[in-house]
């Protein structure tokens, strides 16, 4: 066993006594959780679709240790490594976000896939924490006083992520992406009057949304009205957690998953209620909301504007992503076919995830005056 000691002058040994541990093991923790979940919920899935029982749960054990290595990597890098992963993901990403929505596959009515060997690869997923960065990026070079049009160009880009996420369409996302965009501006020094004119802005664009797209205007109105379509998902969610109770049916006797076509995805949240109980669903909560908490608090400590701008989008995109999930399944918001970070299967989101956190935890480790820059 290697032995770490506080004067270690290795890079290891730096990055082992500089990175935030409660927030690296929560993510681990959550890693664990997801692996359980995928064994629980993926073979009822995968035998409904004709596939072998155990299918996703091999892919997801092959993703998995390699998503953490992601992590782990990432969060080796300094501010300036972390900018120039970000602006080639956010390049890269950007280009195969625009070519899935032009030649990829459409399923379920979108096109967000480009179809690869072994796998079909989500580019917008990957968009989504590289845009975060680069954004803080750009904000902070304009708070510099270089005259450098920071928040012009930060928005030109903005419209451009949008206008690809449009094409898909991916209205979910695009609302997360604005969404976070707004706090990183807000965190650089939006003055009040634009944060509300903004809202406004907001308003309007969700509502030309809620008329200009049908399935955005479905379920708005499933909603609010569960009579007014099919809420199949929903209702058999909310049968489950009531199922479950507070210590849960127990591993492997739950019923959800062998009827929600999502149940090892976007609905995995209610597999685990239904099979482990309340109990559980606090405790993955819990581990979400250290990771956010840990984030912020490691934030509050920083002086670098790039540092505590592109992690606040960081942060702000992992905790929104895991609300929209998890509460869409319970219905307290309109449902969002969206991941639950790092419990979710699927190998486009545990990479993208990895990358955003490590991401995160490379900028929030304690530096000396040295390695700031």
């Amino acid at each position: 066993m290697i032995a770490l000691a506080r004067d270690d002058g290795t890079r290891l040994g730096r990055w082992w006594f500089t990175v935030d541990r409660w927030m690296l093991a929560a993510l681990f923790a959550l890693a664990g959780i997801g692996m359980l979940m995928t064994l629980a919920a993926s073979p009822a899935v995968a035998e409904r679709i004709g596939l072998d029982m155990y299918a996703f749960v091999r892919r997801q054990m092959a993703f998995l240790p390699l998503a953490l290595a992601l992590l782990l990597a990432v969060s080796l890098l300094g501010p300036r490594g972390v900018r120039r992963v970000a602006v080639v993901g956010f390049l890269g990403a950007l280009a195969l976000t625009v070519a899935a929505a032009l030649i990829g596959p459409e399923i379920k009515g979108a096109r967000r896939w480009i179809a690869l060997p072994g796998l079909s690869l989500q580019p917008s997923e990957f968009l989504k924490p590289c845009f975060a960065v680069v954004a803080g990026w750009l904000f902070a070079e304009g708070m510099r006083g270089t005259r450098f049009p920071g928040a012009a160009i930060a928005c030109l880009l903005l419209g451009l992520v949008l206008a690809a996420l449009k094409m898909q369409p991916d209205i979910g996302m695009a609302a997360v992406v604005l969404a976070v965009f707004l706090a990183q501006w807000f965190v650089a020094g939006l003055r009040t009057i634009w944060v509300a004119l903004l809202g406004g802005v907001v308003a309007g664009i969700a509502t030309l949304a809620y008329m200009l797209f049908p399935h955005v205007q479905s379920r708005v109105l499933r909603f609010l009205d569960p009579a007014a379509g099919d809420n199949y998902q929903v209702e058999r969610a909310l049968e489950a957690f009531a199922n479950g109770g507070l210590a849960g049916r127990g591993p492997g006797e739950g019923r959800v998953k062998s009827v929600l076509p999502d149940a090892h995805a976007d609905f995995v949240f209610a597999v685990a209620g239904e099979e482990f109980g309340l109990f559980a669903c606090l405790l993955i909560v819990a581990l979400f909301a250290v990771v956010v908490l840990r984030g912020l608090f490691r934030l509050m400590g920083e002086t670098d504007p790039f540092v505590v701008i592109a992690g606040t989008g960081l942060v702000a995109q992992f905790g929104l992503q895991a609300f929209v999930n998890m509460a869409s399944t319970v219905h307290l918001i309109p449902t969002k076919g969206m991941t639950l970070p790092l419990i979710s299967y699927g190998g486009s989101s545990v990479f993208a995830v990895a990358l955003g956190m490590g991401m995160l935890l490379a900028l929030t480790r304690r530096r000396t005056r040295g390695e700031v820059a």
